[in-house]
């Protein structure tokens, strides 16, 4: 097999391959075009995404070719793979403005320099709303749509488990846009392959058929496991919702913890997928403390998705929560709340819960109380009636704040 092929096999990346020994075989004759898309629909992409990113920039490292996709006309319609229900519609201002977010976020990984390092490939970005948003619908269904079965594309598995709950005609189409999309970058851009999560494999065979039907040409399709954790629920899922990448949906600190509190049996296939560490580097963590290998976890994805100083602050603040040394309380999540709140009989510990991010609402922070889930200042508060007063706070006029074992929320009197 390939050695980029191998790699991608041993950090646990692969899933399928639709002729993995002539994927090789083209792969050692030299550079491979490759392309992953994604729709941009939303402001950002969360780690659930980001496994496919991750094989790319691994593939970028062997000297292969990529080209990231960003959807913006598919985003216009919407992909059934792997959902439940109709994906919401969005204006093309929304697409334009989430593009822009989805290219920064990816250039983290990904080198889309115009001189790229030595040794690496060449990265570009193209819109298939350069094609798709031209097409002329007639002439489409005429070249394009002749060449699907529908007796075919119900057979994959994304639109039979649509079909029993309803598939809308709108995004029936969206196969034929996907495998239009390969189809053209074979031809523009002499793309050979398309890699992308377990969940576009029926799309991805789509595109393959297209090429071979209308120009006689061999493509090929990688894709790779969809990440769960241990416990069988989604990548990127935590209490709070996903794990977003932009630092307004999901803090730094948020970020770093996610990682940090993953579990045993998680933290070296993680590390496999997420970062860059040799492989012989993740194998020396087997045998150590597991909070070792997690903490180096969690600061190598931090450093990777947002950066060195962020990762080092988030490491910083989780120590100082966590009562470690060398911590630093200033780096932990802080809301500022006024003096005057605290004076006499005081605020109630529901609104200052409700006041951070641990609590979206009064209820929800009501709830954490009565399920005795909240402390301040390392005391269980246990009456949803309590009330904080200035005699809680620090020399610093702050609170520490608990939700759980693991989620801590600063908040300072000014």
């Amino acid at each position: 097999m390939n050695k980029t092929l191998q790699l991608l096999t041993d950090r646990g990346f692969l899933k399928a391959c639709t002729d993995i020994d002539a994927l090789s075989d083209l792969m050692d004759k030299g550079p491979v075009k490759f392309y992953l898309g994604v729709d941009p629909t939303g402001r950002s992409l969360h780690i659930g995404h980001m496994v496919p990113f991750f094989a790319m920039h691994h593939l970028q490292e062997a000297g292969h070719q990529p080209i990231a996709l960003v959807g913006a006309g598919t985003a216009m319609i919407g992909d059934p793979s792997g959902k439940t229900e109709m994906r919401k519609m969005l204006t093309a201002d929304q697409v334009k403005e989430n593009s822009v977010h989805l290219k920064d976020q990816l250039s983290k990984i990904i080198d889309f320099s115009e001189t790229p390092a030595p040794g690496l490939g060449k990265a570009i970005m193209r819109n298939n709303a350069d094609w798709l948003l031209k097409l002329n619908y007639i002439d489409f269904l005429r070249e394009i749509g002749s060449q699907f079965s529908v007796n075919r594309m119900l057979t994959f598995e994304s639109y039979k488990q649509r079909l029993e709950r309803g598939l809308s005609f709108i995004e029936f189409n969206y196969q034929l846009l996907q495998s239009y999309d390969f189809l053209m970058l074979s031809r523009a851009e002499g793309a050979r392959l398309q890699i992308g999560g377990d969940d576009q494999w029926g799309n991805i065979v789509a595109g393959i058929d297209l090429i071979r039907k209308m120009d006689e040409k061999e493509c090929y399709g990688l894709t790779f496991n969809l990440i769960t954790r241990s416990d069988g629920k989604k990548m990127g899922k935590s209490e709070k919702g996903a794990i977003f990448l932009d630092p307004e949906l999901c803090s730094v600190y948020d970020f770093y913890q996610y990682w940090r509190n993953v579990t045993d049996d998680d933290v070296l296939k993680f590390m496999k997928l997420f970062t860059f560490l040799p492989l012989e580097e993740i194998e020396s963590y087997r045998n150590v403390n597991p909070n070792e290998a997690k903490e180096r976890l969690a600061y190598e994805v931090t450093k990777l998705l947002h950066s060195e100083e962020a990762a080092q602050q988030a490491r910083s603040a989780a120590k100082a929560a966590f009562g470690g040394e060398g911590g630093n309380l200033e780096h932990v999540p802080t809301a500022e709340l006024s003096k005057d709140l605290f004076e006499g009989e005081g605020a109630l510990a529901v609104d200052v819960f409700a006041s951070t991010a641990l609590c979206k609402t009064k209820s929800e922070a009501r709830r954490l109380i009565q399920e005795g889930g909240a402390v301040i200042n390392d005391s269980k508060i246990s009456d949803v009636a309590a009330r904080i007063d200035s005699s809680w706070l620090d020399e610093d006029g702050c609170l520490m704040l608990k939700a759980g074992k693991k989620r801590f929320f600063r908040v300072k009197a000014i």
